[in-house]
């Protein structure tokens, strides 16, 4: 469920520490700074602190100043990690320094906390991983496992959101779940107009494993881009894999194995996170009946489109419609 609706703009308070990465540490300011209201008010501030409010050093041979200290982190609705190439200790699952320990202290009970990329050392460091699902940059996935075995890291995924806590993969993946911690708070409405002010996607196909290095494909693979983008304009019929295969000119063996390899998820897991994207937007943005926003998403039925609902996002069609429907918030 997104947090309750308010006037004032939600507060994301990122921590740039010595040894920052700077792409990632602009993320935030990127995303949530570019989302807007209906009447063009900005839904998020965006402020960047430091321990002791001093410059600090970034890995690209500059340095970074800011105007806050961790006092900020008191007024924090959410509370972002910028990576740093220095985690020291932490990277071998050692404390996290006197310093940031005091940083994290700052925080008010039920304050939404996410990293990005290696940030999640920190969290893990920190024990607030402990018996929770978590993600990091796949390179170093096997080794955050071996150091911090509590947590139940899943490799291949882009960001994972265990609610109050949430992580990102490598890099890029901060774009991925900042883009979708607005579409939380907002709608896909709002974050489809960040992803276009941005220039980049409003989402991306599969995880992070279609980044993992593996052997290049033969030169007889023509890729299933062009029969990914046909499906998406299939939707609101049933589509066999069959089909899909023949499409992309392949044997329904070969396909699979390339569409696995390029998007990361199988291609009806695929079709069903497309077919509740679809679903989202048309619950968002039109009046239809669920009934109906299922039969055009491709779902068939009012009920088999409650289930993959419920079992992708924790909430029934008409729960969300209420809360990021066209009317919601109104009056």
């Amino acid at each position: 469920m997104a947090p309750p609706r308010s006037t004032a703009p939600h507060r994301v308070v990122v921590l740039a520490l010595d040894g920052v990465i700077p792409f990632e540490l602009g993320i935030p300011a990127a995303i949530f700074g570019g989302a807007e209201g209906p009447a063009g008010e900005p839904l998020y501030e965006v402020i960047v602190c430091t321990l002791d409010g001093r410059p600090v050093r970034s890995d690209a041979g500059f340095a970074i100043a800011v105007e806050h200290d961790a006092s900020a982190l008191e007024r924090a609705d959410t509370f972002v990690l910028a990576p740093t190439q220095r985690l020291g200790a932490m990277r071998e699952g050692g404390p996290p320094p006197p310093g940031l320990a005091a940083a994290f202290t700052r925080l008010r009970p039920g304050t939404r906390v996410a990293s990005i990329c290696t940030a999640s050392y920190i969290l893990a460091a920190a024990g607030l991983l402990d018996d929770r699902p978590a993600t990091t940059h796949w390179r170093d996935a096997p080794h955050f496992q071996r150091t911090f075995p509590r947590v139940r890291v899943d490799r291949d995924v882009l960001f994972v959101d265990a609610g109050t806590i949430l992580t990102s993969a490598g890099a890029a993946a901060g774009v991925d779940l900042c883009l979708h911690l607005v579409r939380r708070d907002h709608g896909s409405g709002v974050a489809n107009q960040v992803a276009r002010r941005c220039v980049v996607p409003p989402w991306r196909d599969g995880g992070q494993a279609q980044y993992v290095e593996r052997p290049v494909p033969g030169p007889e693979s023509n890729g299933t881009a062009a029969t990914r983008a046909w499906a998406l304009e299939q939707l609101g019929r049933p589509i066999t894999l069959s089909e899909l295969a023949a499409h992309a000119g392949m044997s329904v063996r070969s396909f699979s194995r390339h569409f696995q390899a390029e998007v990361g998820i199988p291609p009806g897991q695929w079709l069903t996170a497309q077919r509740i994207e679809l679903a989202r937007e048309l619950l968002e943005s039109s009046d239809l009946s669920v009934d109906r926003v299922a039969d055009r998403a491709g779902f068939g039925t009012g009920n088999s489109l409650r289930q993959h609902m419920r079992a992708a996002l924790g909430i029934s069609p008409s729960a969300y419609r209420r809360t990021f429907g066209a009317g919601a918030g109104a009056g």
